[in-house]
């Protein structure tokens, strides 16, 4: 098992900067596939960016591809999520979440932290 506690979100201004981390408990931590995913308010949980266990393989979501960067440092446990040049439409809660198999669905992940809050302000 993995646990996971996310932090870093925060209030700013459209066109600023965040960056999340994600830190998880375990030994085990290179072994999962790691992911990022967000949900607005009467939105669906929606893909945002997932890495591989070795980082070697990244992967984004349309939206946020060029603005965000994913990557993790398996000696800390823990992943980030860059966000550069934010929107008010990024407003979301931010989960990190962890599989052994990788993917886009969320469905496909085991492990999912309490999330965090990110707020851009127009």
């Amino acid at each position: 098992q993995v646990q996971l506690v996310e932090s870093g979100g925060g209030l700013v201004q459209a066109g600023g900067s965040l960056r999340l981390s994600c830190a998880a408990s375990g030994r085990t931590f290179s072994s999962y596939y790691m992911g990022w995913f967000r949900q607005a308010p009467g939105k669906e949980r929606e893909f945002v960016a997932a890495i591989s266990w070795s980082g070697g393989r990244t992967h984004y979501a349309d939206s946020v591809k060029g603005r965000f960067t994913i990557s993790r440092d398996n000696a800390k446990n823990t992943v980030y999520l860059q966000m550069n040049s934010l929107k008010p439409e990024d407003t979301a809660v931010y989960y990190c979440a962890a599989n052994l198999r990788g993917g886009s669905s969320w469905f496909n992940y085991d492990y999912w932290g309490q999330g965090t809050q990110v707020t851009v302000s127009s």
